[in-house]
């Protein structure tokens, strides 16, 4: 089993930046893809970005793309998401997520049925 713990979350003003962490205990974090969703008062869950298992592949929204980089640290078990420029309209729960039943495979995953794994979410605010 493998658990996800997002940290990072906070209250910024527009333009700010931040950086979120995802924390995985359990089996094989260098070996599945791992990616960012966001959820936005009254809306659906959407993707933000993901990482392939080795680290480089990665893929983005097109609402991020310029702004937000996905990363990893295999060494500390860490998916990370440095946030840049940011919009009111990036307020939202952020949830990281990993396709832990995929290892060894490499795959543009941006439905939430891709995944497998989640955590529980960090809250990021955005004032204007």
């Amino acid at each position: 089993q493998v658990r996800l713990v997002e940290s990072g979350g906070g209250l910024v003003q527009a333009g700010d930046s931040l950086r979120l962490s995802c924390a995985a205990s359990g089996r094989s974090f260098g070996a599945y893809d791992m990616g960012w969703f966001r959820q936005a008062p009254g809306k659906e869950r959407e993707f933000v970005a993901i990482i392939d298992w080795r680290g480089g592949s990665t893929h983005y929204a097109d609402s991020v793309k310029g702004r937000f980089t996905i990363s990893r640290d295999y060494a500390r078990n860490t998916v990370y998401l440095q946030m840049n420029s940011l919009k009111p309209e990036d307020t939202g729960v952020y949830y990281c997520a990993a396709a832990t039943y995929a290892t060894g495979i490499s795959s543009v995953r941006s439905q939430e049925g891709q995944y497998d794994c989640w955590g529980q979410g960090t809250q990021v605010t955005v004032s204007s």
